[in-house]
Order: C-alpha cells, then sequence, then structure tokens
C-alpha cells in the first residue's frame, strides 16, 4: 500500500475560483464539485468553533490535502 505525505494548501494562495491541482497526480479538483467522484472529504478541523481546515483525498491517487485558509474566508 502506498504511504502519502499529507499536502497543505491555503485557500488564500489561491486564484480563481479556488480549483487546484492534486499535488501528487495533477488531477483538477474543485469546491464546485460536490459528486465525491473527483476527491472525498475525510475530516474537518475545527478550533474553538471555527473551520480551520478540512482534510480531503484525491480519488485519483488517494493523495491526501489538507485545506487550510478557511478562517480569513470566513471574515470577507
Amino acid at each position: 500500500m502506498k504511504q502519502f505525505l499529507v499536502h497543505k494548501i491555503n485557500l488564500i494562495e489561491l486564484k480563481g475560483k479556488g480549483d487546484f491541482l492534486c499535488p501528487y497526480c495533477g488531477t483538477k479538483i474543485s469546491p464546485d464539485d460536490e459528486t465525491e467522484e473527483v476527491y472525498s472529504l475525510l475530516e474537518p478541523k475545527v478550533k474553538n468553533n471555527a473551520l480551520e481546515g478540512l482534510l480531503i483525498r484525491c480519488n485519483n491517487c488517494s493523495n491526501k490535502i489538507l485545506l487550510t485558509g478557511f478562517s480569513v474566508l470566513e471574515n470577507i
């Protein structure tokens, strides 16, 4: 079984509408995709009742990605 590092992506640093490529295989991951065909939601990271991060898995390569930057986005 392959083991991957968890890649960290800060949503604040993304340009455009929030789409990004999986850092391992290059699959396009879009926040608009609600089907879980491309990626799966694994675990929310919550601190003091605020979403700090979201752990997802690329369904193409099984790489885990930690999305951060939600606290700043909530203030927009």
